[in-house]
């Protein structure tokens, strides 16, 4: 019984001494990332952190953290912008092929919000363009 207590306290500290490593590791990932910060800052802050990890993340989490959390939600913008437009890029010009306007000419025919004479409009429209 003893030893299953034990395992469970190893168990206990490999977690805390990962999530240490993960927000050390995080810490100073955004200490290079942000623009803001000159080289000496930023060699500061990396010296603070090796000599005095714990009192170097929980001041820098609470002098810094509403930045460094805006520095990560513009940066999920940023590549959130890049890959709607190299999406719209491949997909083409206007978002929509010819094949794409006929079957939406199509559906609106079938519903009946359009006549023959309309759909076939639409559909000289789509190939000509």
């Amino acid at each position: 019984m003893n030893s299953f207590w034990d395992f469970l306290v190893w168990l206990f500290w490999i977690y805390i001494m990962i999530a240490c490593i993960w927000i050390f590791i995080t810490i100073i990932i955004d200490i290079f990332r942000d623009h803001t910060l000159n080289g000496w800052a930023k060699a500061l802050w990396v010296v603070f952190l090796v000599f005095l990890p714990f009192l170097a993340a929980f001041i820098y989490l609470i002098a810094r953290g509403r930045s460094m959390s805006e520095r990560r939600m513009q940066e999920q913008a940023d590549a959130q912008a890049q890959a709607n437009a190299y999406i719209r890029s491949v997909a083409g010009a206007g978002g929509s092929s010819a094949a794409a306007d006929i079957e939406k000419a199509k559906g609106l025919l079938d519903s009946g919000a359009i006549s023959q004479a309309e759909y076939d409009q639409l559909k000289a429209k789509a190939l000509a363009g």
